[in-house]
């Protein structure tokens, strides 16, 4: 059930069940629009462990960083915010329970993984009180439409014609959202149109790629993370989410990568194979440019970073082509809390894992 401006949102959805005419009209809801102004008109923030003097937060805080298809719930008492970033086509979904600040963030790639992930996210926010109202915020996406179908029509021609990926992704989140039995408080809708902007050419981009939201207040901020801040084990759990998608046991569900209860990391086992390495291997071979057409879902969108980022990846299958030397006796990798906010092995190893492979 969706809430907007604290009132039940309702709107006929019979001609679409897929979510389109509930996305449109809450576009278009004003409460909705001033919300996503509001939200666009918040600086930037970047966000540099080395310069993490640029927040408005202590020079101590503890964050929790998620990546493509990760998902993390995050207790206030532990942790002082949770963000994510590098979304063109995704969409970040950040639900807090009000009551006692416990916060789950989301970073969606698919609508695949929507029901199972939206149940995921909820399993340690609520309990049988189906009064209680959780506060929602989605942002990313942007109009990765053909010029010819800008605008969301919500009649059936349209629908058939729609390409792009991240309007049925924000679709179905909201349809979901609406079917659920739950009461979601959407206050910032910051998608699709709402974060696109134009170059002179008319070429779209988003206007953000992702965002931070804090545990105590619930205030939820533009961000942007560099390499030092997008930790722990950041290239492993790059690859992890590529890998993934050959995995059956990952179907359908957002990766598992924080322990709420310990404030520990918890890099599930995953596994590469040789067909994983010889396409690492073949990639490597192909410009930036190239790379980027094939890699990317919006490759003109894409961070300055993309194709480093996945050179970067395939660098460390080439070295690393077992995976067990990764993952010893299949055992996920554990990363404990610094009493900086950093990350390390909870063996004592010196090393705070933001670093670069």
């Amino acid at each position: 059930m969706i809430f907007v401006d604290g009132l039940p949102f309702s709107t006929d959805s019979s001609a679409s069940p897929q979510g389109w005419d509930t996305l449109v009209a809450l576009l278009e809801h004003p409460a909705l629009v001033e919300a996503s102004n509001s939200f666009k008109a918040i600086s930037e923030r970047r966000f540099s462990v080395r310069e993490e003097s640029v927040l408005d937060t202590s020079p101590r805080s503890k964050w929790v960083y998620l990546f493509q298809r990760e998902y993390a719930t995050v207790d206030p008492a532990l942790v002082d915010f949770v963000g994510t970033d590098e979304a063109t086509t995704c969409i970040g979904v950040a639900i807090r329970n009000p009551r006692n600040g416990m916060t789950s963030v989301a970073h969606m790639d698919s609508p695949n993984i929507v029901d199972t992930g939206l149940s995921q996210m909820l399993s340690l926010l609520v309990d049988h009180n189906t009064d209680m109202e959780l506060d929602v915020h989605l942002v990313g996406g942007f109009e990765d439409v053909s010029t010819n179908h800008g605008n969301y029509n919500t009649g059936s021609e349209s629908q058939e014609n729609l390409d792009g990926y991240s309007f049925p992704l924000g679709a179905k989140i909201v349809e979901t959202l609406r079917k659920r039995p739950e009461k979601f408080h959407i206050r910032t809708l910051c998608i699709l149109g709402h974060n696109t902007r134009r170059d002179p050419e008319g070429n779209a981009y988003p206007s953000f790629n992702g965002f931070m939201i804090g545990t105590s207040t619930g205030s939820i901020t533009p961000a942007i993370f560099d390499k030092t801040s997008r930790c722990p084990d950041e290239v492993v759990r790059r690859i992890r989410v590529s890998v993934s998608y050959e995995d059956t046991s990952w179907k359908g569900k957002l990766l598992e990568t924080y322990d709420t209860q310990t404030d520990h990391f918890k890099i599930a086992p995953c596994c590469w194979t040789l067909q994983q390495l010889h396409f690492a291997l073949s990639l490597q071979r192909y410009s930036d440019s190239e790379i980027l057409l094939m890699c990317s879902t919006s490759p003109s969108a894409e961070n300055p970073d993309f194709v480093e980022n996945m050179r970067r990846q395939w660098d460390y299958l080439i070295k690393h082509p077992d995976w067990r030397e990764t993952f010893p006796m299949k055992q996920p990798r554990i990363f404990e809390r610094t009493a900086e906010g950093g990350w390390r092995k909870p063996q004592g190893a010196d090393t705070l894992m933001n670093r670069r492979f």
